[in-house]
């Protein structure tokens, strides 16, 4: 075998990601707030990028019906848009924190235990349970025991109920003291049998306490009330709002895909700049070129991305047509491929098209990943969805009797008999799980 060593030329074929090839798979990613985002982080970059106002006027719709835009009717029909009385609301956010310190100033305390007070309420995480044990707080402070102890009462006696809880017994167990009604079957019970009544083995506890099933489930029902977790209503964090990317009207008599470009901002090119284009002979002719090409690739990947969006949507639309009208049991078994080949693109894109993607319809806002669901049989009369499946499991679990709940093989039959539905009972369990809804063992009531 001959091994020489030397410089050769070969031409190969290979793919190359080019910068605008990442932007446009990019651009396919993004939900309507991510897209949003990004066009405004690329008008900073660039400074031939003018944002204009966002005006009602959806470009896929008007060019499908063959009419043209009237610029006139942008601003009347701005003007004409409702305003929600939610964009004046505040977007300061009050958090655990802010809240202790302000029922704090109102205490008859002298400075030093204002401000050993203080140090404990800083220790209190975002779900209001204390996050350093106390000895080692009051040993930071150098404060007595006992005067720590009373701090520790003072913060525990604020609201939220609960607050500054070193474990979730002490929590529930503060919050019980807090009811009018004392109960001391359900203080005991959470004090020294709170894993036991969590497990649900209540024979047991019924046998230990010497008391009925009945008054354990009452005990059980009383504690669901409570808050596991005080602070919860008081963290500062922002909160995410789903804007859809698509709608679907019902105009006369037909489902009409509507793609949401109002929402987007509007790219306009900054005129200041169309001399320096135009003079070639300029210095900065060769930057502003540049960032002109930027441009045109950033519109051209935002008006594919609409349209791929809207021909996914469109298909999507056409196979599940009587979802529309009838509701999840009319889902049709659908995958990805399907759409892909319909629309004459790749798997991947329409995966990345349906990811984070939302669409408003007269049933309600839905991830446009819903729709694509496995196929089941139907006991030979045809095919079933999978989320058509699990409705039909919410409901009969909805209905069952609470003293006697299915089982997951009960489940399995009734799916069977009642549904036409074949699933196996690791099946039932699995969807079951998915759906967060606990076992026949501990759904059962006993009253």
């Amino acid at each position: 075998m001959r091994m020489d060593v030397g410089l050769f030329q070969q031409q190969t074929t290979g793919l190359y990601m080019t910068k605008e090839l990442r932007q446009a798979i990019s651009l396919l990613q993004y939900s309507m707030t991510e897209l949003t985002q990004y066009i405004q982080e690329q008008a900073l970059e660039n400074p031939l990028i003018e944002l204009e106002e966002n005006l009602p006027v959806d470009l896929l719709r008007t060019k499908k019906q063959g009419d043209d835009i009237d610029e006139r009717n942008w601003e009347s029909g701005y003007r004409e848009q409702e305003v929600s009385p939610l964009d004046f609301v505040s977007s300061d956010r009050y958090n655990l924190h802010d809240h202790l310190l302000y029922q704090a100033r109102f205490l008859n305390l002298d400075e030093q235990s204002y401000e050993a007070l203080c140090y404990f309420i800083l220790h209190v995480n975002g779900d209001g349970y204390l996050s350093e044990p106390v000895e080692k707080i009051i040993e930071e402070l150098s404060i007595p025991e006992e005067e720590g102890e009373t701090l520790l009462m003072v913060l525990q006696n604020m609201e939220p109920t609960g607050v500054g809880a070193r474990n979730l017994q002490e929590c529930l167990l503060l919050q019980l003291a807090k009811i009018k009604d004392r109960n001391i079957l359900a203080e005991m019970i959470i004090e020294n049998y709170l894993e036991l009544l969590a497990e649900k083995r209540w024979k047991e506890l019924s046998k230990e306490l010497s008391v009925t099933l009945q008054e354990i489930q009452q005990v059980y029902d009383l504690i669901q009330t409570l808050q596991p977790r005080p602070g919860v209503n008081y963290t500062d964090d922002t909160p995410k709002y789903i804007q859809p990317d698509v709608t679907v009207e019902e105009m006369e008599g037909e489902l009409v895909v509507l793609v949401n470009d109002d929402l987007l901002p509007r790219i306009q090119l900054n005129k200041q700049y169309q001399p320096l284009l135009d003079d070639k002979s300029s210095d900065a002719n060769e930057y502003v070129r540049k960032k002109y090409d930027q441009v045109q690739w950033l519109l051209k990947n935002i008006k594919q991305r609409q349209m791929t969006l809207y021909q996914v949507t469109e298909a999507i639309v056409r196979h599940q047509k009587e979802f529309f009208y009838k509701g999840a049991e009319a889902l049709r078994p659908l995958t990805l491929r399907q759409i892909a080949e319909e629309i004459d693109v790749h798997e991947s894109t329409v995966s990345r098209v349906t990811t984070n993607k939302y669409m408003q319809s007269p049933r309600g806002l839905f991830e446009l990943k819903y729709f694509f669901t496995t196929a089941l049989s139907n006991g030979g009369t045809g095919e079933t969805s999978t989320s058509y499946a699990k409705e039909v499991i919410k409901s009969l679990i909805e209905k069952e009797d609470k003293r006697k709940p299915f089982s997951d093989q009960k489940i399995v039959e009734a799916l069977k008999s009642q549904h036409q539905i074949e699933l196996s009972r690791r099946a039932v369990a699995k969807y079951r799980d998915e759906m967060k809804i606990p076992s026949s063992s501990k759904r059962k009531r006993f009253e």
